[in-house]
């Protein structure tokens, strides 16, 4: 193979990855969203906290928000206590912290 080839086929390789990360952002926004749907919306969200991988929401109306549907989403659990939820969800915690924390 001539080296024009190799430089074609490393460029073909190099767009294929930007657009799968580009996807992947995308999913996450929209997984995020649903999030916050499931939360009761974003007016029914009065605070966020994000403790290593547990995130901690304070609810204005805790029975507006959707546990099995947050389970579903890919929580690893999901605990009720006064008007928080205590949602055990990985490492990305900060993330949709700071996501919700600017929507709001």
């Amino acid at each position: 193979m001539e080296l024009y080839q190799y430089i074609i086929i490393i460029l073909v390789l190099v767009f294929i990855a930007l657009a799968i990360i580009k996807m992947s952002k995308k999913d996450v926004k929209i997984e995020l969203n649903k999030l916050v749907e499931l939360l009761g919306g974003k007016e029914n969200i009065l605070d966020t906290e994000a403790e290593m991988s547990r995130f901690k929401v304070t609810l204005k109306d805790v029975t507006k928000a959707n546990k099995e549907g947050i389970l579903k989403l890919g929580a690893k659990g999901v605990v009720e206590y006064e008007d928080q939820l205590k949602i055990i969800l990985g490492q990305d915690t900060k993330k949709i912290k700071k996501y919700i924390d600017d929507i709001k």
